[in-house]
């Protein structure tokens, strides 16, 4: 079984609806060609870092999943291309690494939640500050 990853970036200029109904719609051409969803990931708006077609911004989403037979993918690639609500879209073949990154980052393995967790233990670690006597210093710092 092959695992792929689509990013892509929806046009912010359209309604909420209509990127909501783009997303879906690219969702399920990936279900009709016979792919199987494995993660869906809506970052949201986000800035873009150079304008493309006088944007400055796009709503992104991201959307792994697998296949036994890859031959549907440059039929998926090119509605992608003829599809005006996008700005842009990449699609990627995952390794074993890049499926187990993704995995350990939905469980929270990797990210945020992760180095919330990270902090709290070494708030817990960190030990007290070393009293000491302002009278003992005064001498000294004359």
């Amino acid at each position: 079984m092959r695992h792929y990853e689509v990013t892509f970036i929806v046009d912010p200029v359209l309604s909420g609806d209509e990127v909501k109904a783009t997303a879906e719609h690219i969702l399920e051409e990936i279900k009709q060609f016979g792919g199987t969803i494995v993660a869906v990931d809506e970052m949201g708006l986000r800035q873009l870092a150079y304008p493309i077609n006088k944007r400055s911004s796009g709503v992104y989403y991201c959307y792994e999943f697998s296949c036994t037979d890859a031959s549907w993918l440059a039929k998926f690639e090119l509605n992608l291309k003829r599809n005006e609500n996008l700005l842009r879209f990449l699609i990627v073949k995952l390794d074993k690494y890049g499926i187990k990154y993704n995995d350990d980052k939905r469980n929270g393995r990797i990210g945020k939640k992760r180095t919330e967790q990270q902090e709290a233990v070494a708030v817990e670690e960190t030990p007290a500050p070393a009293v000491v006597d302002l009278d003992q210093l005064d001498g000294e710092i004359e």
